[in-house]
């Protein structure tokens, strides 16, 4: 290896600058906004960042790489924990090679745009080599993942304890946004300022978690939607994860990975283990680094070949209350509104009146389903509807035939099964013959109902989960079986979609989401805290990939009560669809329903493809705002949504991400009134959000930069606003 190379990757508005000093390990010199600058510039730089030392190792602060060494000098958490019995716990990796795109690097100094770097690094004494790899997506956003082999021949095992991946970001980033919650309530956002050590979000539940952050961001002081440097950052990994915020003396870096259980990962000579994942998105605003994420996720998902379906599900209108009657009719009262997707929940299979029995014996229960679900599932397909099942393949029931038969196939840690939740415990995937039973069963159903569609729920933490033979940790293998699980189902149904349901929002993240069409971000329908739940989950996901759905009028989590204008308006923007007893709509209700319906039918093109943008998170006495503009600027759609507490009447709210240049025709879909003072006038309402009328014409740029003021007295209230391009100034 040459002493000193340099790597320059840019795409879009992005920049990653890559040195490899010495032959160590790669070192970030810049990620962030896209620079100019000559090889000869670059090559300087990074000698100027070199730190001389003794023998090669430097006796002042040690600049981190990729994967901090201790071995090097790092006095933070090491990107490698790893020993045998004891020994080789700190090693020190020398770059072998270094490729682009498996092309391998000649030079000092490498240019190029959007691509993928791959490092081969060993440490001889250790016997242990270190693949890295770095990916620049042509839409700017940066992937990395690590894996380690064990080279040793005739020794003890590689345990691998921890393997974490360092993302550096400059100190001028002052301030860290992430998230919270719990059931019913995810994504709940805290900010606070960075200070010196570690601040750490770990997930020990092997899913990532109700309480889980799903990103971090961290950012220059009062960053917000639309102002200020962001980085933000994802671990995109289903099971046991971290997410952390690292600062040091003069450094600051994002830390994350799998997080492994005691003796989980045990390389024998030759094996090797892969992390996942992590991905870091830059931009100015987070709205700019958000986009980065939904471009990635709408390159890789099936749910951007089609629009999306207006979807039915009858949890809330039947629970585990199910007959063929019910449900046809059902079907046929949705179809007449204008449903495209029909979809059974929990409560169809073999014995499974309540939630205490019957998870594994996936199977039409003879009782309510006597001639099975094939007759429900042709009529819904000649009422024009698309046929969806729930399903929860990854847990059982002790009362059920299956764990009858199989008790072996639970995951345990000792002989003692876990701590029951819901009742259930869960299914042991890594076992050869469990996997198979649970993708034949699963490919059976679809193939003999006709599923196009399944729920995918995973309702309870994994406590104790062990290997049953053996008690060693399984939530590792358990996560990959998954994965392997989704794969090979996709793959023998091309056209199945499927959503990731973890008591709601609980399975939130890259790994399950590049498997799965979409997600349910909460068991919570209430429009108050639904808003929230969907702006703070729409950083990571795009909207239509987040079902969103109108529920009845009193919540059933919440015992809130919301109007039907209010319901709409807030899950208008996402994959919209009814969890909703619509035996019991009034003639009005239905009517109203049927317009929002055929409304986001229409406009669905924009909300599955635009551009999100959305307001401040810290502020619970001003409006809050979610938007999609298009790519071109040509068209935009925001909800509006009037806080809970104010001390003020009126508030701009600025409609932000459309091009200052154009000029936009204006309409306003809001309730009849909003009450004394405050109404829509009408040469302003249009409410089937269209072009009629005289409504007015105003310039991008006011509309971003001044705003419209909006009502704030009446709290629970919600305008739809659309913003369709007419001419240019």
């Amino acid at each position: 290896m040459q002493s000193t190379r340099v790597i320059h990757l840019a795409a879009g508005d992005v920049s990653l600058v890559l040195a490899v000093l010495s032959s160590g390990l790669p070192v970030v010199l810049h990620w962030g906004a896209r620079i100019i600058a000559t090889d000869d510039d670059l090559l300087t730089f990074a000698l100027a960042e070199q730190r001389p030392g003794i023998g090669g190792i430097s006796d002042l602060p040690y600049r981190p790489s990729l994967l901090p060494e201790h071995g090097r000098g790092w006095f933070g958490r090491p990107g490698l924990s790893a020993h045998r019995a004891g020994r080789g716990w700190a090693p020190s990796f020398h770059v072998d090679t270094i490729s682009i795109d498996d092309t391998e690097l000649q030079g000092s100094v490498i240019q190029a745009g959007a691509g993928s770097i791959r490092v081969l690094a060993r440490d001889e004494q250790e016997a242990i080599s270190l693949m890295l790899e770095i990916d620049l997506t042509a839409a700017g956003l940066l992937r990395l993942r690590s894996g380690v082999r064990n080279e040793a021949r005739e020794v003890a095992p590689l345990e691998v304890e921890d393997l974490m991946l360092a993302l550096p970001v400059p100190t001028r980033a002052t301030e860290v946004l992430d998230f919270s919650g719990r059931w019913a309530h995810e994504r709940i956002a805290q900010r606070h300022r960075v200070v010196r050590g570690t601040h750490s979000r770990p997930s020990r539940r092997g899913r990532t978690g109700l309480d889980a952050t799903t990103v971090m961001i961290a950012g220059t002081p009062g960053f917000s939607a639309d102002t200020g440097e962001v980085w933000m950052f994802h671990v995109g990994f289903s099971g046991d994860h971290e997410h952390a915020l690292e600062r040091g003396d003069g450094t600051l870096a994002f830390r994350g990975g799998e997080l492994l259980l005691p003796g989980e990962i045990r390389l024998t000579p030759g094996a090797e283990y892969v992390g996942p994942w992590v991905y870091g998105s830059h931009g100015e605003g987070w709205d700019a680094a958000s986009a980065r994420f939904h471009t990635f996720l709408r390159g890789v998902s099936r749910s951007s070949r089609r629009d999306r379906p207006v979807t039915l599900n009858v949890w809330e209108a039947v629970y585990f209350d199910q007959d063929a009657a019910t449900l046809h009719d059902l079907a046929e009262r949705g179809a007449a509104l204008g449903v495209e997707r029909f979809v059974l929940d929990d409560g169809w299979f073999r014995g499974r009146g309540d939630d205490r029995a019957g998870l594994g014996d996936w199977e039409p229960d003879p009782v309510a389903w006597p001639d099975g679900l094939r007759p429900l599932a042709d009529r819904v397909r000649d009422l024009g509807m698309e046929f969806g099942l729930w399903v929860e393949p990854e847990m059982i029931n002790e009362d059920s035939e299956l764990a009858r038969t199989h008790p072996d196939w639970i995951l345990r840690a000792g002989d003692e099964l876990p701590a029951r939740y819901r009742f259930q415990q869960v299914l042991d995937l890594t076992r050869p013959e469990a996997f198979t039973h649970i993708l034949d069963t699963l490919d059976g159903l679809i193939d003999d109902i006709g599923v196009s569609y399944l729920k995918w729920d995973h309702n309870r933490d994994l406590v104790s989960a062990g290997h049953p033979a053996t008690g060693a940790p399984a939530v590792h293998a358990q996560t990959l079986a998954l994965y392997r699980l989704l794969d090979e189902l996709r793959a023998r149904h091309p056209d199945l979609e499927i959503e990731s349901c973890a008591s709601g929002g609980g399975r939130v993240d890259l790994g399950i989401l590049e498997r799965s069409d979409r997600i349910h971000p909460s068991d919570s329908h209430d429009p108050v805290d639904r808003f929230d739940i969907l702006r703070n989950t729409g950083l990571l996901v795009p909207p239509e990939m987040m079902g969103s759905h109108v529920a009845s009028p009193v919540s059933s989590v919440t015992g809130r009560t919301s109007d039907l204008h209010f319901r709409c308006a807030v899950a208008f923007l996402g994959h919209f669809g009814i969890e909703w007893d619509i035996r019991a709509l009034s003639d009005a209700e239905r009517t109203e329903l049927a317009a929002w319906i055929a409304r986001f039918r229409r406009l669905r093109p924009l909300i599955q493809t635009g551009r999100t943008v959305g307001s401040g998170e810290d502020d619970p006495s001003a409006p809050s705002m979610r938007g999609v503009v298009a790519d071109d600027g040509s068209e935009a759609l925001y909800t509006v949504v009037t806080p809970r507490t104010t001390a003020d009447t009126l508030a701009r709210i600025r409609l932000l991400g459309v091009d200052p240049t154009r000029r936009y025709r204006l309409t306003v879909n809001a309730p009849e009134s909003l009450g004394p003072p405050w109404q829509v006038p009408d040469w302003l309402r249009a409410p089937d959000l269209d072009e009629a009328g005289s409504a007015p014409v105003l310039s991008g740029a006011l509309l971003s930069t001044a705003g419209l003021e909006f009502p704030t007295f009446h709290p629970d209230r919600a305008v739809v606003v659309h913003l369709r391009a007419v001419d240019t100034l």
